[in-house]
This record gives C-alpha cells, structure tokens and sequence, in this order.
C-alpha cells in the first residue's frame, strides 16, 4: 500500500458523491413514475440477453428499536415489533407486481437484506421473508447472500438461522468500541458482545464477515479510535467498511442530537483517517477502494486483484453488472437504463401497493451522456484503468474530443502523481486509489454544472 501523507489528505478534505450509481440518487426526478419503470421491466423481459442476465435483489427493512444519531438511513424507530407483520405482507404484494412484469423463477445472485435493521425481524419473519422470495425468484448456487446486523439484536441462536436460511455473509454494525463516543451517538454496545459474535458467526460457517466503522463522530480522537482500530484488526474480520461521519443536521433530523462541539477537528479527522490507512495496511488487509479493507483471501479482495470489481447502491461487489430490483420503503433499484426510488413513507409505500401499483415515486432514465459517463466513472471506480478504445466502440464517439475539458482537468491530477494519462488510456496510480472519488468527479456533468456539494460526504 502506498504511504498517503497527511498533507494530501488535507488537501482532498472535499465532499462529492460515492458513485454507487451515475448520475447519482440526487438528480433523479419525480416525472419518472411507476409506469416508466414497468417499461423498463417489460423490456427486461423482452430482450433475450436480459433475459439471461442474473438479478440482485436489495430488501429494505426500515424499523430499529433505538435512534442512533449519526444514522441518514430511511429508518422508523420503534419497540411495536407487530408492524412487522403488515409490512411483509405488503413486502409480498411488491414481489407480485415485479413478477407480474418479469415472470417467476428470474435467477438472482446476489440478495442483501439492509434497514433499518433487518434483525428486528423475529426467526419466524425472516422465514417468511426468505420463503416469500423463494416462492418468487431462483436463488443460485454459490450466489452472495448477506444481510446487515444490529449486534445488540442477535445471539448465537438467531445467527444459526440466518444460516440456515441460506446467508453466507454478515455485516456488523460497530462504528466506534470506544464507550464514551457509543454513549455520545446513542449506540451502546461492548466489544465483548462483537468479539463473541464474530467467534461464534466463524464457528457457523458465514463465509465473509464485515464490520461498519465511522470516523469523525464525537467524542472521537485520534487516540481513541487508535484503541478501535487495534481492537478491530485483532478481531480480523473479513472486509471492514471505513466511513466518515457527515454531519448535516439540516438534513437528518436525528443528527441534531449531537453536540456539534464535540466533534473532533479536520486535522483530527485527517490524522484518523491516515493511522487507519496504516493499520490496516500492516495488518495485512488489501485497501480495495472507497472505505473498504479486505483480506487477501476475501472474494472482495480477489475481485479487485482480478479485475472482477463492481460497484452497485450497496458499494463494492464481486457479482457482475447485473439489474437491481428493489424491495421496501426508500428502497433504490436499477433496470436497464432505468434508476427507481420507492415512497420514503410507510403511508405512501402502502397506498401504492393498495392500488395495485408498485411503490416508485421518483426516479432517471439515462440519456446516451449519462451512459457514456457511467461508464467511465464505474470503470475508474472499480479497475481504477480506462482504456479510451473500448468506450469508443462501446459509444460510438471520439474520446479524447468527447471529454477534451475532462482531460485537460486531469492533467492537473496527473501533476499530483495520482494518475498516468497517455494517448491511449488513464489508469489511477497506487496513491491515487485512495482519491479515486476525486477522479471521476472530473467526469461528473452534473457536478461541474452545479457546484454545490453539501449534500455529498467527504471523498476521504
């Protein structure tokens, strides 16, 4: 791993997006409705080599038993568990209405449960669940099956039935061991508690074990989080996703209960990110981009060593560019050319579902610009290479004059050693990886036009 010093990281202290779609959720709009998505879908179902191509379904759980402050997910706080029951049913009513569209039995690769917290689900809900998608769609073999666990919501027995109904991959919730930065965010949970989890998850078989951590929340110091970081790398799980808080309480209502001064100052911030970088590089962990640490025997990290990355609404994958069909409330999901986003309230979700129509309120159809970019910027994000050539025949365009302002910008990136350029291609250099946000900002239309970036986080 390259050594970043702490004076670029300052200097790429910027926001823009996490490119898990371009253009990105912002830009969609409420004129694409639920008709244009069932074209979309019809035309899944029309086209032979669609057809043929493997499915990933996301699943939104939106209910929590407790508020966790720094949290910008579509949650609904609550101890009621019987709201559960409703909402598979109506869960069950969208699964009807895509198979309507695009038949029973479409093969699926790759399903992740997300929330919300999906273990506020009991045993027998997440049978339901799991049994109600079976009925509709063919699991594969050797597909990549996970879900997101709130570890204060599982014990040894319910991490058994995960397993038998077929999860192979967990990711756990952790953020920050330290007490004094849980009781600031309103997250207590002891180490001990992970540690035993993650011992006995191993001891059952899951294949790839992640843990979430946040950097930049209060109470934080770079002192501190150095304890967090020791304790995660003697836990050694398989992939850890690295974050860093953004604090837009104008936005996220739940954030307005941190005490804005006890958030630790951008150097604070750089010289946590920096130490983490170091870690894990010496921990052995493989940085595979945008926050994300595997070890080198992770699919995640084999993927990047291959060639293979993806990149889809949950980050970093392994599975190959394939449809998302979306399930639940907020629930973002792609089809062909076609982004989706479904009612972000129970209220609106269920009135949709009550017509008979499927729950999407908001949503882009890609122009040729759009798909010419993203593919640029997923190439950039995942292989961290371009060659020119193969987005000329793919588009039919001349690249060097299609993007002509886009190089010339690049050419200021090249200067800082972040990436070689040529007359045939680009690709981002070992340092450069950890900037590779930065990269493909420059190809962003969106962005250049509009240069307001507070809603985005920082791209470090």
């Amino acid at each position: 791993m390259s050594v970043v010093s702490p004076d670029l990281l300052r200097q790429f202290d910027l926001t823009g997006p996490r490119y898990t779609s371009y253009p990105t959720a912002d830009r969609f709009v409420e004129a694409f409705a639920a008709d244009d998505y069932v074209q979309a879908l019809k035309q899944r179902r029309s086209g032979v080599a669609a057809m043929s191509l493997p499915l990933s379904l996301y699943v939104h759980i939106p209910f929590c038993e407790s508020l966790c402050y720094y949290c910008a997910c579509n949650k609904i706080i609550t101890k009621h568990h019987e709201r559960a029951e409703p909402y598979l049913r109506y869960l069950s009513r969208e699964v009807d209405l895509h198979t309507a569209h695009v038949g029973l039995g479409q093969v699926v690769s790759q399903l992740h449960l997300g929330g919300g917290s999906p273990t506020f689900l009991s045993d027998d809900e997440l049978r339901a669940l799991m049994a109600m998608l079976r009925r509709s769609f063919s699991l594969a073999p050797g597909g990549e099956y996970s879900i997101e666990v709130d570890p204060r919501t599982v014990d040894e027995g319910r991490l058994a039935v995960l397993a038998e109904l077929g999860f192979d991959r967990l990711s756990f919730g952790v953020q920050d061991f330290d007490p004094a930065v849980q009781k600031a965010v309103h997250r207590v949970q002891p180490a001990e508690q992970v540690f035993a989890l993650v011992e006995t998850a191993r001891r059952q078989g899951f294949e790839s074990i992640n843990v979430d951590l946040i950097y930049g929340l209060p109470r934080q110091t770079p002192e501190s989080f150095e304890r967090t970081l020791a304790q995660v790398t003697a836990l050694r799980p398989d992939r850890v996703a690295l974050y860093a808080y953004a604090h837009l309480p104008e936005r996220f209502k739940p954030q307005r209960r941190i005490v804005t001064a006890e958030l630790p100052s951008a150097s604070a911030r750089t010289s946590m990110l920096a130490r983490s970088l170091a870690l894990f590089d010496a921990a052995g962990y493989v940085y595979v981009g945008m926050d994300h640490f595997a070890l080198p025997s992770d699919a995640l990290a084999i993927a990047k060593r291959q060639g293979r990355l993806h990149r889809n609404f949950q980050g970093y994958s392994t599975q190959p560019d394939c449809d998302l069909i979306a399930l639940g409330v907020s629930a973002i999901g792609r089809v062909g050319a076609a982004y989706s986003q479904n009612a972000k309230t129970l209220a609106e979700y269920y009135d949709h579902l009550d017509q008979g129509r499927l729950p999407v309120v908001r949503g882009l159809a890609l122009s040729r610009d759009d798909l010419v970019r993203r593919a640029v910027i997923m190439a950039l994000m995942c292989q961290g290479a371009l060659q020119f050539e193969s987005i000329e025949l793919a588009y039919l365009l001349d690249f060097r004059t299609y993007f002509a302002p886009e190089l010339e910008a690049l050419d200021v990136l090249a200067g800082q050693g972040l990436l070689s350029l040529n007359d045939s291609g680009m690709e981002v250099t070992a340092k450069g990886w950890f900037f590779v946000r930065a990269v493909a900002m420059v190809f962003d239309r969106y962005l250049q036009a509009d240069r307001n970036r507070a809603r985005f986080s920082k791209i470090i």
